[in-house]
């Protein structure tokens, strides 16, 4: 019998119980993800804002200085987040997660204490490591190895800690900032990222490494049929990660804005009401699109969902009526996390299982490589026209843009190594 099948057919005791069983040991893993998410998002995405207040308040830096900080910490992790499927493989699942979790770490400790504008650009550099090795593409790579009938299910779960560290870790910031010091909120966070970490690795099934599993070990008896060269050259991969691309630059430039745009409108304590309902429905988003990944047709599902978004800005864009900017939120918010899901899925699905890590980990890439870029075209779009109109507009027209190209569909397998 070939050794495929053989690798194939292999299963432990715990795989055997299958992954609808709540003994099964990827859900293990699923917990450690959802800190991991909760924490990266948290003082990697949200707390951008946070410490771009408190270091103008310290050393009194410009905006444009600190942001273009943040914007090289998400460039380097691009370029970085493209080989985590080689760091998993090769340092393991508990290697990586640990890597990140000391640069998350050491660059939170670190930033209360820098006094040069090079020291800030150091510090998001180690930032970018932690980023890279805990966000998105990381934790996509590491539940591939545990799940694949509920892989949906299981991402949606994970990444649902990314929507609750926004409202959970700044304001947690704010909070001890306020009763204490930016040093002390910065400290205690560094310790909780190593108090919750290193105890949740114990939750990683014996090796914690790629070749752990059985669904893992199976994939990689594959013969492997693409490249990042091979990927990079084919419209299946381009349908995937083009669109999406396109859809978190326009998402991750509104979010940066909302409170800015919805504030004349609304005032501020109702605007930052706004940001949480849109927050909150992207939970309950990710939370119906893991009940049903595995059944419905996600591209379609992904085209909805985009059009669902232009919409929701749409009515922003036409209305301040206090009731359609809050529905408008709401609408908005229930596709924020499936956005950054439905790739994942995509890939799944329509790709040979054994490219998986590695085509998330390139769509992620280069996805998060144009978003780094969507806060900065949006607030020179929105300066130049003298308000948010056009900016709303420009998010629109790129989310039907998207939309159009991801609801088709070329042939995936037809694009091998040879292509």
């Amino acid at each position: 019998m070939p050794l495929a099948i053989d690798l194939r057919t292999m299963r432990s005791p715990d795989a055997d119980r299958g992954e609808t069983s709540l003994h099964y040991p990827g859900w293990r893993v699923v917990v450690m993800c959802f800190v991991m998410a909760l924490l990266c998002w948290g003082l990697g995405f949200y707390g951008h804002g946070f410490y771009l207040a408190e270091l103008r308040r310290q050393h009194g830096w410009s905006t444009a200085l600190i942001s273009s900080a943040s914007t090289a910490c998400y460039l380097v992790s691009a370029v970085l987040v493209i080989f985590i499927s080689d760091a998993i493989r090769r340092f393991g699942v508990r290697g990586c997660v640990l890597i990140g979790s000391a640069a998350f770490a050491a660059s939170a400790a670190a930033l209360p204490f820098i006094t040069e504008p090079w020291q800030l650009f150091a510090v998001y550099l180690v930032m970018a490591l932690g980023w890279a090795n805990m966000s998105v593409g990381a934790i996509t790579n590491i539940l591939g190895l545990w799940f694949e009938q509920k892989r949906g299910l299981a991402i949606s779960l994970a990444l649902n800690g990314a929507s609750f560290s926004g409202v959970v870790v700044v304001p947690f910031l704010v909070l001890l900032t306020d009763a204490r010091d930016f040093a002390t909120a910065m400290l205690v966070s560094a310790l909780i990222i190593v108090g919750l970490i290193v105890p949740l690795l114990a939750l990683i099934p014996a090796g914690g490494r790629a070749r752990a599993s059985p669904i893992s070990m199976a994939n990689e008896s594959a013969p492997v049929t693409w490249t990042r060269s091979s990927a990079l050259r084919s419209l299946a991969f381009w349908s995937v990660s083009a669109p999406f691309a396109l859809a978190i630059f326009s998402q991750a430039g509104f979010l940066v804005h909302q409170i800015a745009f919805l504030e004349p409108a609304l005032g501020r304590n109702p605007a930052g009401i706004a940001v949480a309902i849109t927050t909150a429905m992207a939970i309950f988003g990710r939370l119906t699109l893991g009940a049903f990944a595995d059944r419905i047709n996600q591209r379609v599902a992904s085209a909805l969902s985009l059009i669902s978004q232009a919409a929701a800005l749409a009515l922003m864009a036409s209305s301040t009526d206090r009731a359609v900017l809050f529905a408008a939120s709401a609408l908005y918010g229930f596709s924020v996390g499936n956005i950054i899901t439905f790739p994942a899925l995509i890939v799944q699905r329509e790709f040979d299982g054994a490219a998986f890590g590695m085509l998330v980990g390139l769509a992620t890439g280069l996805s998060q490589f144009t978003y780094a870029f969507g806060p900065a075209v949006l607030g020179i779009v929105r300066d130049a026209s003298g308000g948010y109109w056009a900016p709303l507009w420009l998010c629109i027209a790129l989310n039907i843009l998207a939309a159009a190209i991801v609801v088709r569909r070329p042939g995936a397998r037809r694009w091998a190594v040879a292509s």
